[in-house]
């Protein structure tokens, strides 16, 4: 027996009818030079001739980042290749869903790749109010807007969550932030929730800063190394003081978090980021 399909209107908790079976996606592309990439929904659809996001209904088994990307190549005919994801925020109405990825474009190039596009137009943030927008667009465009643009970078002080756990390391320094580094990339692959919004998940850059021993660990993907040659918390406040984005460093040490709270940063602690990394 072939799977129920996804295209379907849901009856609502919240009184409206919603597209999707299992929920819906859509994908927030932000440009810095040009802006957010919005879609003119064809007439004949529903919420016809109003602006949102390239999006639509979630499939059987499918991730909301996954069908958010597969939307946005359908419908504006945006490869997911174009752009990275870097937070996902959820509207959850019991029965029904709908998750707004937010990415960051490099380069990409939009057109109207199918019938349920009339127009797709990259839009300066501050104008999208004035557009005639899909109502729950409309209603979640205020706390997208604070997002936009915004990624989040993970600075990790690698001696010090390495020493935060008696587990032998000291033995093997090399090793054990080796070991590290590859959870780190685990925690890249499924994201982090946002301290402050429930309803938010990031995925955020990482940088490991190594020390000693440990310098000469290599990067992997979704997460860069940068080796110390003397001072570790020096290169981790240079790191940060780099950085343009929303900053958390994963560190227990003392002065050293003085020193990136002073640039902005918030302070992970170790702790609270192994048992993260544990969950995964």
């Amino acid at each position: 027996m072939s799977p129920p399909s996804a295209s379907v209107f849901v009856r609502c908790s919240c009184g409206h009818l919603h597209w999707g079976r299992y929920g819906a996606a859509g994908l927030l592309l932000v440009d810095p030079a040009r802006g957010v990439l919005l879609q003119r929904r064809a007439w004949w659809v529903h919420h016809g001739r109003t602006w949102a996001l390239p999006g639509g209904a979630i499939e059987a088994g499918e991730t909301a980042v996954k069908a958010a990307a597969r939307e946005a190549f359908e419908e504006a005919s945006v490869p997911a290749e174009a752009f990275r994801a870097v937070s996902a925020s959820v509207v959850d109405h019991g029965n029904w869903s709908y998750t707004t990825v937010l990415a960051l474009a490099d380069g990409a190039e939009a057109r109207v790749a199918n019938t349920e596009s009339a127009e797709v137009r990259w839009v300066d943030p501050d104008d999208v109010p004035g557009y005639p927008l899909h109502r729950d667009f409309a209603a979640a465009w205020p706390g997208l807007r604070d997002r936009v643009g915004q990624e989040l970078v993970l600075v990790v002080d690698g001696a010090n969550v390495v020493g935060s756990r008696p587990d032998g390391w000291w033995r093997d320094r090399h090793g054990a932030a080796e070991r590290l580094r590859d959870q780190l990339a685990e925690l890249a692959r499924h994201g982090v929730a946002d301290p402050d919004h429930a309803t938010v998940t990031w995925w955020p850059r990482i940088i490991l800063v190594v020390e000693g021993k440990a310098k000469h660990v290599t990067p992997t993907p979704g997460v860069e190394v940068v080796a110390a040659d003397t001072d570790g918390d020096s290169k981790i406040v240079e790191v940060v003081a780099q950085q343009k984005a929303r900053v958390l460093v994963a560190t227990a040490d003392r002065e050293l978090k003085r020193r990136v709270e002073a640039l902005g940063a918030s302070i992970l602690g170790p702790g609270t980021l192994r048992t993260r990394l544990d969950a995964l």
